[in-house]
């Protein structure tokens, strides 16, 4: 795993305990090597959101109980994979994100002023 280092340079902040999110399940948009998604950027769901995001292929809200995911539900923080939210941002649907609760990993993908137009907590 990399260092739990947010996209300002601070600690990464927990993104949600409930639903308990984050590519290793820790409730934090930790990443690493082995994410090759780079689910590291934590958004605030909206419904627009959601149903944009299954309208183009990331269904995030229905659920699938073999894998114990209830479904995220607008109201709810997620960490989303890195690329769906460029291509959020690209589609001009992005979701407000929680850049505390980023991880620094984002900023490969997308530059630091992007992060803080979206960002609900600066």
């Amino acid at each position: 795993m990399f260092e739990p280092i947010n996209a300002l340079g601070g600690p990464l902040e927990p993104c949600s305990l409930d639903p308990l999110t984050g590519f290793y399940r820790d409730g934090s948009c930790q990443t690493g090597e082995n994410n090759p998604g780079v689910h590291a950027v934590c958004i605030y769901a909206t419904q627009e959101f959601l149903d944009y995001s299954k309208a183009v292929g990331n269904d995030l809200s229905t659920p699938i109980p073999q894998y114990n995911f209830a479904g995220v539900k607008a109201g709810q923080s997620w960490c989303l994979s890195g690329p769906r939210f460029v291509q959020a941002v690209r589609d001009g649907m992005a979701p407000g994100i929680f850049i505390h609760s980023t991880h620094q990993a984002m900023l490969q993908l997308v530059d630091l002023e992007t992060l803080k137009e979206y960002a609900l907590d600066l």
